[in-house]
């Protein structure tokens, strides 16, 4: 997602442009956002709705979580460290605040549906698919109540 700004950094502050971002197959990313000349660079700000493919915490299947990044960041024309920079082409290149972006909003523990029932304790056996071959005294002592429950 690389944005050229050659023509708005020349311009003077205050100067805006919007654009419809529509990218990637794999990881599918579209939404907009609105790029304002600073005095310093341009502040770039907008919604890009982005699919993650990453893991159920419980049963490890393959799961696509949909997010929506509100992205507000001052990309420089002078970098300095720790800061977006405007590339010596006088480009914008949003991959890295997407990257960044995700990573904060991404669930920490992603469920592929809401009651899934993991993996078992004693084969792995992904629970969601049925049950697994193993007896209920195979289970840890320190887990028994926890079979409790499941009646």
């Amino acid at each position: 997602m690389i944005i050229d700004v050659l023509q708005q950094v020349k311009e003077p502050a205050g100067s805006s442009r919007h654009y419809s971002i529509t990218e990637g197959s794999d990881s599918p990313i579209y939404g907009e956002v609105d790029l304002v000349r600073t005095d310093r660079g341009i502040f770039v700000s907008g919604a890009l709705n982005v699919i993650l493919k990453t893991s159920c915490s419980r049963c490890l299947s393959t799961v696509q979580q949909p997010l929506t990044l509100r992205i507000k960041e001052e990309y420089l024309v002078k970098a300095e460290e720790g800061a977006f920079a405007i590339s010596e082409g006088q480009e914008i290149d949003l991959n890295e605040a997407v990257r960044q972006y995700s990573l904060l909003e991404q669930p920490m523990k992603p469920l592929c549906r809401e009651d899934c029932a993991g993996l078992c304790p004693g084969c792995g056996y992904n629970l969601n698919l049925g049950t697994c071959n193993c007896s209920p005294s195979d289970v840890d002592s320190r887990l028994a109540p926890l079979l409790k429950r499941e009646k």
